[in-house]
């Protein structure tokens, strides 16, 4: 069995097009995403009306003038490929945003979910409504609303918080990851994180057959460098000095269960595999701010069940 695995491609469209395409490129039997697949930024885009129509859009901090329909839609794919969600606005939809507290969240919210479901359309056509397996889990970027969004999908699966038999190897999901500096949706303590990935170990029929799809990677295993932070939380020395800031509860579930594979994300950084007593561990990283798909193809032998070939991949 061939797996593509990626992650943390936050509301890039470029690569959300590219995963959708890595299944056929790749000739892989399943394609997974661990999590973050959702966008951080809504970009206003101001309607003008009058003698002649047009809008206005600030980019790169440089105001742009678009005067047709065309310029407009250009600019959206812009937007939409870089990981950000396009809201046309009026003058007067945008002050009332800008005023009342919690207009902003809400609008950020229906524009994603229209997003989501946009990449749900893209996915039947290139997944041929579910004949080529694909599973999400969501990540601690991920709001909640998302999740039963994608349980509606006919052709992906929803792994988070499951166990999925693939073809006689059990993957087991969780998005959820130790805590942050940013408070986002899906952290919580290290304890709690130990019970819901106990949870789903005890739903796994055999541990040697199985893989740990956890968006946090293990806690100092070189899976998990990022850049230290100050008390602002801007990165020391303009990034140059890493540190470890992984989860200790997925390095103890690992290390204690000893499943054949884990596969993990969250921290873009990071581009590496490691041993972790007979476990495989990886973590591909994410660069979707150039639109560029970081994955990782991965061979599993049924018979033996094991990883017999590794391979990080970009494009």
């Amino acid at each position: 069995m061939k797996i593509f695995f990626a992650t943390d491609i936050h509301g890039s469209e470029t690569c959300w097009r590219k995963f959708l395409n890595s299944a056929a490129f790749y000739q892989a039997d399943l394609v997974v995403l661990g999590g973050d697949l959702t966008g951080k930024i809504m970009v206003p885009i101001v309607a003008h009306q009058g003698p002649s129509e047009y809008w206005t859009v600030t980019l790169g901090g440089e105001e742009q003038r678009l005067e047709t329909a065309e310029e407009l839609e250009a600019v959206k794919r812009q937007i939409r490929n870089r990981g950000s969600y396009p809201a046309v606005v009026t003058r007067d939809e945008l002050m009332e945003l800008q005023a009342t507290e919690g207009a902003v969240d809400r609008r950020f919210s229906v524009e994603m979910l229209a997003t989501l479901d946009r990449w749900l359309d893209m996915a039947d056509g290139k997944l041929r409504g579910g004949e080529i397996p694909c599973l999400v889990n969501g990540g601690n970027d991920d709001i909640f609303e998302i999740d039963p969004v994608i349980e509606e999908s006919a052709c992906i699966g929803f792994g988070e918080g499951k166990v999925v038999d693939i073809g006689g190897f059990w993957l087991a999901s969780m998005g959820w990851t130790n805590p942050t500096p940013w408070n986002t949706f899906r952290e919580a303590p290290e304890a709690e994180l130990a019970a819901k990935i106990e949870a789903l170990a005890v739903q796994i029929p055999d541990m040697s057959r199985a893989i740990f799809n956890f968006h946090a990677p293990p806690y100092g295993t070189g899976l998990d460098e990022a850049p230290a932070l100050d008390a602002d939380l801007r990165p020391m020395h303009g990034g140059a000095v890493m540190k470890p800031v992984g989860s200790t509860a997925v390095r103890a579930a690992i290390e204690t269960h000893q499943p054949m594979l884990s596969v993990h994300g969250h921290i873009h950084e990071s581009r590496a595999v490691t041993r972790l007593g007979r476990t495989f561990a990886v973590n591909p990283g994410s660069v979707y701010g150039d639109g560029v798909l970081q994955g990782a193809l991965l061979d599993l032998n049924p018979k033996k069940g094991k990883v017999t070939r590794h391979l990080l991949v970009n494009g």
